[in-house]
């Protein structure tokens, strides 16, 4: 389900007065018996006055940004760390996460790192295991981050079924050169340049942490 733009009211609500002041002006010129030159002149006022009403109303319709439909995700609400983790990695990916689910659009969020899944928090889709497609082992390889505006239009879609059925956005964000960060949104085309940013900044920080605590106890 949908929400509704809240700005559409504001959007529309100069035409609605322009269009109801024509009205009222032309009820109030028929019945009118006889017209007085004050009456003239404060009718070719009134319709000036509504005329810039229903016009701005019609550029507010083009120029007002509007805010993308969100969707309420499909799965459960959960937050599932490996168990075998470090506690300095579980308490960074915890902290990073938060931020993420709090501060952006995204409402579902997979770490994936060395071939394991180390966290998935927010709204969970039934299946856990993240297995890398065509998309995935792209941003692996070249360690670039990779954003879906509208998942829903790319065939490669079908590999991100350990995210939410009714996913609108996923950025790839690479973790260094082991891992990626899968972040999922409940709209379309609503992550911004800075939210981008941010993004790759908090990954570059977890790639950090993950390298040294992991590294660590292997060795």
């Amino acid at each position: 389900m949908t929400n509704s733009d809240p700005n559409r009211v504001l959007r529309r609500l100069p035409i609605v007065v322009g269009g109801l002041g024509a009205v009222l002006l032309l009820i109030n010129r028929l019945l009118t018996p006889q017209l007085t030159e004050s009456q003239a002149r404060g009718d070719v006022l009134g319709v000036i006055l509504s005329a810039v009403l229903i016009l701005t109303g019609l550029i507010w319709q083009q120029v007002q940004p509007r805010s993308p439909d969100t969707v309420k995700l499909v799965g459960e609400e959960g937050f599932v760390l490996a168990p075998d983790l470090p506690e300095a990695a579980k308490t960074e990916l915890a902290w990073a996460s938060h931020l993420l689910l709090t501060n952006t659009v995204t409402r579902s969020l997979i770490v994936f790192y060395q071939g394991k899944v180390l966290l998935r928090r927010g709204i969970l889709a039934a299946k856990s295991e993240v297995v890398p497609g065509v998309i995935l082992k792209q941003v692996l390889e070249k360690q670039k981050p990779i954003y879906l505006v509208a998942l829903k239009v790319y065939p490669g879609r079908i590999e991100f079924d350990y995210l939410p059925e009714n996913t609108q956005g996923v950025i790839c964000q690479p973790i260094g050169d082991k891992g990626v960060l899968i972040l999922g949104a409940n709209a379309p085309r609503s992550y911004t340049k800075q939210d981008e940013n941010w993004i790759a900044g908090i990954a570059d920080k977890l790639a950090v942490t993950l390298n040294s605590t992991i590294s660590n106890q292997a060795t």
